[in-house]
């Protein structure tokens, strides 16, 4: 591992998945850990293992990200707590597939604030004090459906695409700073997002269409370490992306149209 000099690096969603894979990277490191997440109990086991593992300060913050002003509470509880943010890494989100008029409303509405309102904000607040002192890095994971406008997908892709967005636009405002920002779009990743068996998660990692959350992580931090602006990892993943702008739109229609894969609502 690259050594770095010790700060804190603040890790939303961290109670499992990515995050808690992420959160091994600068933990190695170094770095004391911010944990966010409203999964209290496991987040307060990792923290317990980060603490004992790397022998560094760790403290959790059981927090539902998907609330409005969940940004600034969680500032203002660094803040408080005179904790200096180095490393900020937007990872918290969930998924919802189904019609768009079909969705419960309240977890559209906690959707749409957990991938864009509270990672915006944070990236506002952490990000002004990063700018002041003249360093720092963000980093943001979105989502290979940030490239896909497809049907039942919708709300999910749209907000990934919308915090890939913010994240280049905000890369190319903060470089001059020395402040790097991130944004990193992984495909499937071997999390249990995915209810398959351990054989099933073994056999999509070892065809390359699913990859290991270490895996990712480690490529994750390298990337900002580089100060990349976008990260699509792994070949199979970026040649996806170069089939997905081939295939146009109409195509998509007739796949919901005439498949049981993108079903269309059976009331039309």
């Amino acid at each position: 591992m690259e050594t770095l000099k010790t700060g804190t690096a603040l890790i939303t969603g961290g109670s499992s998945g990515i995050g808690y894979a992420i959160e091994k990277e600068p933990g190695g490191r170094g770095y004391d850990l911010v944990l966010a997440s409203n999964q209290e109990s496991r987040l307060k086991e990792v923290c317990e293992e980060f603490t004992n593992q790397f022998k560094i300060k760790t403290h959790s913050v059981f927090i539902d990200l998907g609330e409005p002003g969940a940004g600034q509470k969680l500032y203002d509880w660094c803040s408080q707590g005179q904790i200096e943010v180095e490393i900020l890494v937007n990872n918290a989100g969930t998924f919802l597939f189904g019609e768009v008029v079909e969705t419960n409303f309240v977890k559209a509405q906690q959707m749409l604030t957990l991938h864009t309102t509270t990672p915006t904000l944070l990236c506002t607040l952490f990000g002004k004090d990063m700018k002041q002192r003249r360093k720092g890095h963000i980093l943001n994971i979105s989502s290979l459906a940030a490239f896909m406008q497809y049907p039942e997908i919708s709300l999910y892709s749209s907000t990934k695409n919308f915090l890939k967005s913010f994240s280049r636009s905000l890369h190319t405002e903060m470089i001059d700073y020395n402040v790097n920002v991130t944004c990193v779009c992984p495909g499937a990743v071997s999390t249990q997002l995915f209810e398959l068996t351990e054989a099933d998660h073994k056999k999509a990692m070892k065809l390359g269409v699913m990859m290991s959350a270490d895996k990712l992580a480690r490529l994750a931090v390298n990337a900002m370490l580089r100060k990349k602006a976008l990260l699509v990892p792994g070949f199979i993943n970026r040649f996806f992306l170069f089939i997905v702008y081939l295939v146009p739109h109409s195509v998509i229609l007739l796949i919901r149209r005439y498949s049981r894969f993108l079903p269309p609502d059976k009331n039309n």
